[in-house]
């Protein structure tokens, strides 16, 4: 375990000491949220990032262990295990290295080499390995015929050694190494369209004679070929080129040019055909989908932060709409808590057009539900809906927002909202998600399967079980970076605070409703199976506002609450003091409160929270509209300059909302006057953007957009200052929810179909 510890200390840059006291918290059963929020002193103030490594990579250290055990075990039962290959072992530091190790030996099924060496061959295969030159090659392979053994020539008593030698080939630790690395260093994709399938292939006609290296192959044009592959209409190989690969065994395995060399080469080829080479490009073939995975959840994980942690409205009043034609818009109207009061429709659109009646109606409702917003669904009608609305003069005090409805549909017929609204239809939930995503959008995302918001890239092929890992990682931090107010809360919401999980949030829900809102964080030690441990692992992250503790409604953990006590004593004040006067906690010399267990992290995390009790670290809401003469892909033309929404951030670019029922495309050369490695660099999920129309393909619903010489709003990180006055003001607030993404296939599509020009 000390090796681990080293290692990983090594691989991070960070003391040992740091992994290992990381890693007993771990093993303790504290969270990444946990450790890196409330010990620090522990750790020597490991962040989320730090500690989630630690985590990962101990777990497949661990893991490497578990298969070495098993080996070894194995090659003991064989015995096999010489002193020599157990030190081999026991020094292989990658899985790779572990199972070329353990290749000979392993069981198999029967091989050529294995019949060969049922005949009585592999006396020859030695000594054709021995290439010495004074063999008496003909006479040695004569001595091994046997018809009985079924050796009736001698080509045939050579071709049975070859197949023996090609399998040690095959095998050979070395030869794998180095083929693995040739593979991956210069290795090639090549696609080719199969025979007849160019008409209905037209998606991945990019990919119809396309050749690329290995290594700088990305992402998601790696994962495009498999797609494409897997629908059966491109061929994909993955090899570097022969003549280099061959010269490497035959330097390695051909000794000179005897007779027996002869031999040797040409079982040396026969292995890279038959055996290495396909077993090379099927591992490669793994490693290179494993890399691009974990770039694209990469991608998803930093889009889905992004969006969850994208400012609310706060507490207001809302009426949403869920916009339609036919069918109408369903209407419904929320308290400041998200309560559903009212719920009716509307027919404002073709083809009732009963414009006059339905906005009466909405004017009614606002004056009615003293409204204070206004959240339309951004999907079909929904830029007609807003136009509609901000015609029928309502007063200027209500905010008209656009709200990205990606993921309401799913939401609204899933078993959580039929157990939150037995009583109303699909179309109703669906109203009650877009208006309550204004409000706050972490609290109502986290009832939607992250897969289904639509900010990834290629979600669907990428590793199913990495990718609920890595977004449940993201969810579980969002929710605990920004706190969850316990009395309000769902048991969706509740289910991703630290320590707790469905069990836990459902019987904290259970509790609340039978006994009335928590006074205390204390009182959540009621709450069945909520026992001391897992108090610890919550309670820091559950608010309590306006309770009998003011503490409650803060980020201090209950185990701090001893040192505030003492700080306001000392002061002679009360803790109600030191948050409201700064001159008071100005007085406060940290130094005088640090223990063996506490030191200043701590201390001043605490001092920052007295200043700034349960502060969102959410941005402030900033209103958005879009361009009023543009409503339809109909309306574009080359040249405009639109203001815009970023709704999803991929390897090649950023797409982006302009509010005409479908997301353009920047392209990564179009983000910006420099070179540039990734969108990221220059935009942000739900950041603000003006873009120039560059190409529209109206019959493909295709747009290609451009930001070089206009200015967008700033990313979050040079937003900080703002950030940090708006959040003085404790204005729970945020930035737009914004359109989704176009489906990933048109993705790679537009990607293929724009390369040329942004050449």
């Amino acid at each position: 375990m000390e090796k681990h510890f080293l290692q990983i200390a090594g691989e991070l840059a960070i003391a040992p000491r740091q992994v290992q006291a990381t890693i007993d918290l771990l093993d303790s059963g504290a969270t990444v949220p946990f450790i890196s929020r409330y010990r620090k002193e522990v750790t020597g103030s490991l962040d989320e990032v730090a500690v989630a490594t630690i985590r990962d990579r101990i777990a497949q250290l661990r893991e490497l262990d578990k298969r070495r055990e098993a080996i070894l075990e194995s090659m003991r039962e064989m015995g096999k295990l010489t002193p020599e290959l157990e030190a081999a072992f026991m020094a292989a530091e990658t899985l790779a290295r572990l199972e070329d190790l353990y290749l000979p030996y392993r069981p198999k099924r029967r091989t050529k080499a294995t019949e060969a060496k049922e005949k009585g061959l592999e006396p020859l295969a030695d000594i054709l390995q021995e290439q010495d030159s004074n063999t008496d090659l003909l006479q040695a392979v004569l001595s091994f015929i046997n018809e009985e053994k079924g050796v009736k020539t001698i080509e045939e008593a050579l071709t049975g050694a070859r197949h023996i030698i090609a399998e040690r080939v095959s095998e050979d630790a070395q030869a794998r190494a180095n083929m693995r690395e040739l593979f991956l260093k210069k290795g090639k994709f090549k696609a080719k369209v199969l025979a007849g399938k160019e008409a209905e292939a037209q998606k991945y006609k990019d990919y119809f004679d396309w050749e690329e290296d290995i290594a700088k192959a990305p992402s998601h044009r790696i994962l495009a070929m498999r797609r494409a592959e897997k629908e059966n209409f491109i061929s994909l190989t993955s090899f570097p080129e022969e003549e280099e690969a061959l010269f490497l065994l035959i330097n390695q395995f051909v000794k000179g040019d005897s007779p027996s060399s002869e031999q040797v080469k040409m079982a040396v080829v026969d292995a890279y055909h038959r055996l290495l080479g396909p077993s090379m490009e099927t591992e490669i073939r793994a490693i290179t989908k494993k890399r691009a995975d974990e770039e694209a959840i990469k991608v998803f994980a930093d889009n889905l932060r992004q969006l969850l942690l994208a400012s609310p409205l706060g507490e207001k009043r809302v009426l949403a709409i869920d916009p339609g034609f036919r069918t109408g818009c369903k209407v419904v109207c929320l308290d400041a808590q998200g309560k559903l009061l009212h719920n009716d429709t509307i027919y404002p659109h073709e083809p009732q057009k009963q414009t006059a009646e339905a906005g009466m109606k909405i004017r009614k409702l606002c004056e009615e539900y003293d409204i204070q917003a206004v959240a339309i669904g951004n999907g079909t009608a929904g830029r007609e809906t807003e136009r509609f609305v901000k015609n029928i003069h309502l007063p200027k005090n209500i905010q008209i927002v656009m709200v990205n409805e990606s993921g309401a549909s799913v939401y609204s017929a899933s078993d959580i909202a039929r157990k939150e609204f037995p009583n109303h239809d699909v179309t109703v939930r669906g109203a009650i998600s877009i208006g309550r995503r204004l409000m706050d959008p972490l609290a109502e995302l986290v009832k939607i399967d992250p897969k289904s918001i639509g900010v990834g890239q290629y979600q669907h092929d990428v590793d199913q079980s990495a990718l609920k890992h890595s977004l449940d990682d993201v969810v579980i931090s969002c929710v605990n970076a920004v706190g969850v107010e316990v009395n309000t809360a769902s048991k969706e919401l509740l289910t991703y605070v630290s320590g707790l999980g469905p069990s836990l949030a459902q019987n904290i829900v259970d509790y609340r409703n039978l006994y009335g809102p928590f006074k205390t964080r204390s009182e959540l030690k009621k709450v069945p199976r909520l026992g001391d441990k897992v108090f610890e692992q919550a309670a820091g992250f559950l608010r309590i506002r306006n309770g009998e503790n003011p503490l409650d409604a803060s980020a201090v953990h209950p185990e701090s609450y001893h040192i505030v006590e003492q700080m306001a004593a000392d002061l002679q004040c009360t803790i109600q003091d030191l948050i409201c006067s700064e001159d008071l906690r100005k007085k406060i010399d940290l130094k005088k409160y640090i223990t063996d267990k506490v030191g200043l992290p701590t201390l001043q995390d605490i001092l920052k929270e007295l200043a700034k009790p349960g502060r969102d670290p959410r941005e402030q809401f900033e209103a958005f509209a879009f361009d009023d003469s543009v409503h339809s892909i109909s309306d574009l033309k080359v040249g405009m300059r639109l203001p815009g929404i970023v709704t999803n951030i991929t390897n090649f670019g950023a797409f982006v909302d302009i509010g005409v029922h479908q997301d353009g495309l920047v392209h990564l050369s179009q983000m910006a006057d420099r070179f540039i490695e990734h969108p990221s660099e220059i935009v942000k999920v739900h950041q603000r953007v003006m873009v120039t129309v560059t190409e529209v393909d109206e019959s493909r619903k295709r747009i290609a957009l451009s930001m070089k010489g206009l200015q967008t709003s700033p990313p979050a990180a040079e937003k900080k200052a703002k950030t940090n006055k708006n959040a003085e003001s404790g204005n729970r607030q945020g930035k737009r929810p914004q359109a989704k993404p176009e489906p990933e296939e048109d993705m790679s599509i537009l990607l293929a179909k724009l390369k040329s020009k942004f050449r």
